[in-house]
């Protein structure tokens, strides 16, 4: 295993790999692909951090725990509310700050504020060459060239790894407040979300419980502001069931973001993007043993019996749509792939891109490949 104390000896590291390597941040996912281990704990520390300009750096071995600790001295927060995929996936580790920004992890503010990519300011990052290479900046206004910040965030490591991140951060609300909806059905829930997503009272979140049969919307912001609108909501959707007012609720809405109600449970995880109106029609066709549904119904969770092929569902049902393999055995994670293929122009562009910044194939080799990816010689 290689086990870099800062970016000179990652870069070495990465420009000496006589055999791909397998890109690991705080173990948490543990390695998924062939390889050489390449675990960047030893890449932490916060750099810099300005509380007055909303400015956050840190290395990427930076554990998500130290980052929160420090910004709520502060009163802020990361505002994409990264998810811990360790109940889901029944692992260990501690996630780190590299990790949340390589797979574009966004939680269910998602809908209002964006994904973890629209609050990254600058990467510095390390390409299968072993080449140092630095875009963006440590202010929003800095950002010339070509954005190579965005197409880092979400490459899975395959592109580089990051060894430093830039961060916009945001101060924690005053307040937060749930309005809770008892429903009878998906279409109802996903109605009364998309109420409540297209009124003025600006919502941060917009999730459904079929097994509890409740729409769950959240508000934030000052508290007087957070309770009128708490108020007003509540009669707009009072149509809809039975309304419920919550105040507080950050425990719920971390079990929504970490997917609680599938923790400790056997079977298949996906995690399927498609339109909310897409939603009703799809879920039936998919058969699963548990759903969730986050971002107005635009986000569906499905615990599926092991060896399920949801996207070949997806398919089926003729719409259009994104189904990401989160959690199964070696078996069918090889046989189907994590990602989903992509178009064929979409998949030469992706190739070009691999090409260019690992042309060895020595990062994450095979890792967003569609289906039969474990031992495949192809970047």
């Amino acid at each position: 295993m290689h086990s870099p104390k800062n970016e000179a000896e990652l870069a070495e590291i990465i420009a000496g790999a006589e055999t791909p390597l397998c890109v690991e941040g705080g173990g948490t996912r543990g390695c998924e692909v062939e390889g050489d281990r390449l675990a960047l704990r030893g890449l932490s520390g916060i750099e810099l951090y300005e509380p007055g300009s909303l400015t956050l750096v840190a290395r990427a071995g930076t554990p998500m725990a130290e980052i929160e600790t420090l910004l709520a001295s502060e009163g802020q927060r990361l505002a994409f509310e990264p998810m811990d995929t360790r109940g889901v996936l029944g692992s260990s580790g501690a996630p780190t700050i590299g990790g949340a920004i390589a797979v574009n992890s966004s939680g269910p503010r998602r809908i209002q504020g964006g994904a973890a990519r629209d609050y990254l300011l600058g990467v510095r990052f390390v390409d299968g060459a072993g080449q140092v290479i630095k875009n963006g900046g440590r202010v929003m206004k800095n950002v010339t060239g070509y954005d190579l910040v965005k197409l880092m965030a979400g490459s899975y490591g395959t592109l580089g790894v990051l060894s430093e991140v830039s961060l916009k951060v945001l101060p924690i609300p005053e307040a937060m407040a749930t309005v809770s909806v008892a429903v009878p059905d998906l279409l109802s829930a996903v109605r009364a979300m998309s109420t409540a997503l297209g009124s003025p009272y600006d919502v941060t979140g917009a999730a459904y419980d079929p097994g509890s049969g409740l729409a769950h919307i959240r508000l934030e912001g000052f508290a007087p502001s957070v309770r009128y609108r708490q108020e007003k909501l509540a009669g707009e959707l009072a149509g809809s069931g039975e309304v419920e007012n919550r105040s507080g609720s950050e425990h719920l809405w971390q079990d929504i973001r970490d997917v609680a109600a599938f923790q400790g449970r056997e079977g298949d995880v996906w995690r399927i993007s498609v339109k909310p109106s897409d939603a009703v029609k799809l879920a039936p066709m998919l058969e699963a043993e548990a759903l969730q549904f986050d971002w107005g119904g635009g986000l569906i969770w499905a615990l599926t019996s092991e060896g399920a092929d949801l996207r070949a569902r997806l398919m089926s049902a003729g719409l259009s749509g994104h189904a990401t393999l989160v959690r199964a055995q070696s078996a069918t994670i090889a046989a189907l792939g994590r990602f989903q293929q992509q178009a064929q122009a979409l998949e030469l562009i992706s190739d070009g891109l691999r090409s260019r910044f690992d042309p060895r194939g020595v990062l994450n080799r095979g890792l967003m490949r569609a289906g039969q990816m474990a031992g495949m010689g192809r970047a």
